[in-house]
């Protein structure tokens, strides 16, 4: 005697919609999209012992940060960063977290866009925590490091 599909396409309905609902429906799940630092040090780049991790990859350099609040909560003054020297514009993308050279000082902020005019290729900064953009064009002479990794 044949036995009816319906309470097996039920039950599968039952179990299916669920995850529809998490997937989907997921008030937490709707975050707008951002852009990330590029991915620059791959699993490979790395070896990890018992005793050390170790990072293999050239012009690596650790920082430490001001209390400025701009990039928090990114970064704040017991952060070690992470950074690596750019050699080409090309390696500077859009959502990179680069520490350049100001008329301020060395400053850590987010690169928010990335344009060219008359004088060539340019970046628009912006602290993460900051409302507005800073207000003048950084120019890759000025960029010093690129942040590749986080220590907290």
């Amino acid at each position: 005697m044949k036995k009816p599909l319906f309470p097996l396409v039920l039950a599968m309905f039952l179990v299916v919609l669920p995850i529809g609902v998490i997937s989907f429906g997921n008030p937490l799940a709707n975050a707008k999209e951002i852009n990330s630092p590029s991915d620059r040090i791959k699993i490979d780049d790395l070896t990890l012992s018992n005793e050390k991790l170790i990072i293999n990859y050239e012009n690596i350099h650790l920082a430490q940060f001001e209390d400025t609040n701009s990039m928090d909560p990114v970064l704040d003054d017991k952060s070690i960063g992470i950074e690596i020297v750019p050699d080409y514009e090309n390696e500077i993308n859009e959502g990179d977290i680069v520490a350049y050279e100001s008329e301020y000082g060395i400053i850590i902020h987010r690169v928010e866009k990335i344009s060219y005019d008359n004088d060539g290729w340019y970046a628009t900064m912006k602290g993460d925590n900051n409302s507005v953009s800073d207000p003048y064009n950084v120019r890759f002479d000025q960029i010093k490091y690129v942040l590749v990794g986080v220590l907290y």
